[in-house]
């Protein structure tokens, strides 16, 4: 039987949504073992100018204890 746990993770790109949801699951795997899944609680935007100059996600990222 597997006991798994999920953590928030706030990651940002310049970029994207994309791009920061790549960033904060690749940092996460570097940190948490046995990471299984992850998903978008939230996304939002950061606005200077009246330009986007940050992407936002908050995640969910589902690990497996050991």
């Amino acid at each position: 039987m597997s006991v798994a746990r999920v953590t928030e993770i706030i990651a940002t790109s310049s970029k994207s949504f994309d791009d920061a949801v790549r960033k904060g699951v690749k940092r996460s795997t570097k940190t948490l073992k046995h990471v299984k899944s992850a998903w978008v609680k939230d996304q939002s935007v950061d606005i200077k100018g009246g330009k986007i100059i940050a992407y936002k996600v908050i995640l969910n990222v589902t690990f497996v204890l050991d």
